[in-house]
């Protein structure tokens, strides 16, 4: 029998009576793997790992020898929760040398994160006088012999780091970062604390490997179940559920788990190691885009795992109304279930904007809040919990006159809902008169029913981009322009800004071939790729012009940075323009504002375009120099700052001159504040997410614009040494009744 079948076989008989004594478990190892040293630390309060067991190590530093989370290179495993494979380990920046252990004659070190259900529960270590790396097979062993015990250091007194004693009643606040707007109080639910499998070795290889098949079947039945259900945003979001399946219907990592289940584990053990290497993996992952798929990965292999109960499980318990999810990661088919059973908020501790459950979880409505760091470590279920996602924090155990003040708040914020609701069907024009056009940002065909639910007037950025990120690939002209079509069949007459495909920076497609960069943000991307790349460029544009069919047709390009990089793009679509019946009935080219070298080129752009508009997310992190997706930088440069206002102005001013649009469609469009500045300038169409629409329209409805102008321009003719006009603007602001 090789030695990982032994090893594995010599465990389960360990095993067989319940939780695998440790001192047997690492003279077993160290046998097996012919290592001089096997050692496992267990995880305790305050984060310290403390000796357990160990064969090779003196027995008298069982018990004394201790780290801390991040301190040494058994710290550092547990810190990063990723495996370290060592020849010279002495010689490693993170050696700490502990003189109780003697451990001083050994070099090689091969040390692996002992976890269960995500969290560290301690590290096990083997150690050899010999230099060395360890093969991949004995570190694939283990990382299997760690999977194993995890439930027997659990037994033993591991800690997970969460809070215990009184620290644990305590009020906490955790700031985060805003992925879908609102505010919601409730009880807190924990996703991700599934039982461990209670059978993590396999006597028959041949049936476990047939029960994976049934039960794959079963979850790929369920997945189509779930695509074609109804679900209460209308449209069935089946741009991120179709990728989900591709993702399911996956050969590669369901070869892994049936190789898994040949080395001696049982279904559900396969499940969770393979989860866990790939999760693993991509947590190294830079790319933005990769690591969100991550959740999708996990997602799959909780269904899978559930699917593997053959007697069907016990159903779902509901949850409290309005209760709080709280998760480290978060698949789009787990949001959906959740918010099936009552959810009213979400905390993904590694949630960003571009997550599929994200994405989702901003169509239905729900406050969603990114970061917030350490909570999953604290809270308990039931915690009561304040989800503030427009204010990025999230207050749990909040003390009773805390938790008075936001139920008075959320109870006036649905009575403002209701009344938003009034305001659907009339025109958004400020309390004078003055008329503002607010348009919708969207990116997915299931964000289309909100033009009726809004009023809005149209769609003034339709993100090309999002459907093929959801799906995974660049899908061809005829089913673009299918998707195309159907977005102007919702508008029904009312204009909509296609955004030619931005990708590129942290919207990589896999498998793009795209270069890796220090700087994507301002690298091979947006535009530059389509000029670069003309035919994927052409066969965009192609399929927009069929989709229009006659009906008009706007497009704008993003990231121009030179007059002539306009006029290249727009030659390629005048050409697809000349070939394509029926023509549009009018053809508008325009282009998105975010380079600042294109300010000083205005005289020339403004005699090309039709329309213009303003992406004053990218333009400020370029104008300051500011990385927008870095939290240090979040909040130093503001959009009211007066340079900024002085660009919007003179954009006003020189447009309005040469006879072109202009629009904002940058995250300053959808706040109160910011959206009462832009029309205070003059400028009078605002694109927003659909959740924004209804309240800037009470806003505007209730602002007395003349008196703000002065107040404006008053601030701006004399900003003193402030960075940012926002507290007077503010202050007037909260005079005369207005949420800022």
């Amino acid at each position: 029998m090789s030695t990982p079948r032994r090893l594995l076989a010599r465990l389960r008989d360990l095993m067989a009576l319940g939780a695998a004594p440790l001192p047997e478990v690492v003279r077993l190892v160290a046998a097996e793997l012919v290592s001089e040293v096997c050692s496992i630390y267990a995880m305790r309060p305050g984060d310290l790992l403390e000796l357990v067991a160990t064969e090779g190590l003196r027995l008298d530093a069982i018990g004394r020898t201790r780290l801390r989370v991040g301190e040494g290179i058994v710290g550092l495993v547990a810190a990063q929760g990723t495996v370290m494979n060592l020849a010279d380990a002495q010689n490693h920046p993170a050696f700490v040398y502990r003189a109780e252990t003697g451990e001083e004659k050994y070099a090689s070190l091969l040390a692996v994160p002992i976890r269960r259900a995500g969290r560290t529960l301690g590290v096990i270590a083997v150690q050899n006088r010999t230099p060395r790396r360890y093969d991949a097979e004995e570190v694939e062993v283990l990382e299997t012999v760690a999977l194993l015990i995890a439930g027997s250091l659990a037994e033993a007194g591991a800690s997970d780091g969460a809070a215990e004693g009184a620290a644990a009643t305590m009020p906490r606040r955790f700031s985060g970062s805003r992925l879908s707007p609102g505010l919601a109080i409730g009880p807190v639910v924990i996703h991700g604390n599934s039982a461990a499998p209670r059978r993590l070795l396999a006597d028959d290889p041949v049936a476990e490997q047939a029960r994976l098949a049934r039960a794959v079947e079963r979850m790929q039945r369920g997945i189509d179940d779930l695509i074609e259900a109804q679900l209460p945003v209308g449209d069935a979001p089946r741009e991120i559920l179709e990728a989900y399946r591709l993702v399911a219907a996956d050969t590669g990592w369901l070869k892994r788990v049936n190789e898994a289940i040949r080395g001696g584990l049982s279904a559900e053990a396969g499940v969770q190691r393979v989860a866990g290497e790939l999760r693993d993996r991509m947590r190294r992952f830079t790319d933005p885009y990769l690591r969100e798929r991550m959740a999708d990965l996990e997602d799959l292999a909780n269904r899978l795992l559930a699917s593997l109960d053959e007697s069907g499980g016990k159903a779902p318990e509901p949850v409290p109304p309005g209760a709080i999810l709280l998760a480290r990661r978060l698949g789009p088919a787990e949001l959906l279930d959740w918010q099936a059973r009552g959810i009213g908020g979400v905390v993904i501790e590694e949630g960003s904007p571009g997550a599929h459950a994200v994405i989702l979880a901003r169509a239905l409505g729900l406050p969603t809040l990114g970061g917030a760091r350490g909570i999953l470590e604290t809270a308990e279920e039931g915690d009561c919990a304040i989800l503030d996602a427009d204010e990025d924090q999230v207050i749990l155990r909040p003390e009773g006159n805390v938790r008075q003040v936001y139920e008075y708040a959320l109870e006036t914020r649905h009575a403002r809902q209701a009344g938003f609701a009034t305001l659907r069907d009339k025109p958004a024009q400020t309390r004078d008169g003055t008329k503002v056009s607010l348009m919708l940002n969207v990116g997915l065909a299931m964000e289309l029913a909100q033009l009726a639910a809004t009023g809005a007037e149209g769609i003034g950025l339709f993100r090309t981009e999002i459907a093929m990120l959801a799906r995974g690939a660049i899908v061809d002209g005829p089913e673009q322009a299918a998707v195309y079509a159907r977005v102007l069949d919702a508008a029904d007459g009312r204009p909509v800004l296609f955004r030619t495909l931005d990708l590129g920076g942290d919207k990589l497609l896999p498998g793009s071939g795209q270069p890796e960069e220090d700087n994507p943000a301002m690298g091979w991307r947006s535009l530059r790729i389509g000029l670069d790349r003309p035919v994927l460029l052409r066969r965009q544009l192609r399929a927009l012009l069929l989709a229009a069919g006659g009906r008009e047709l706007s497009v704008m390009f993003p990231m121009v940075a030179t007059v002539a990089e306009f006029r290249a793009a727009r030659a390629l679509l005048m050409a697809e323009a000349a070939r394509v019946r029926p023509a549009p009935s009018k053809l508008s080219v325009g282009t998105m504002v975010e380079v600042p070298a294109l300010l000083w080129q205005l005289p020339a752009l403004l005699r090309e375009v039709d329309f213009l508009s303003v992406g004053t997310n990218d333009l400020m992190q370029f104008l300051f120099a500011a990385d927008r997706g870095t939290p240090a930088l979040a909040g130093r440069y503001d959009v009211l700052s007066p340079p900024v206002l002085d660009i919007l102005a003179n954009l006003h001013v020189l447009t309005a001159e040469a006879g072109v649009s202009l629009s904002i469609c940058g995250e300053a469009a959808s706040l109160p504040l910011e959206a009462m500045t832009m029309v205070g300038l003059g400028i009078t169409q605002l694109s927003m997410p659909a959740s924004a629409i209804l309240p800037i329209k009470a806003m505007l409805a209730d602002l007395d614009l003349p008196a703000f102008r002065a107040v404006l321009a008053a601030a701006r003719r004399n900003p003193g040494h402030a960075t940012s006009l926002r507290d007077p603007l503010a202050a007037w602001a909260r005079e005369h009744g207005h949420t800022v």
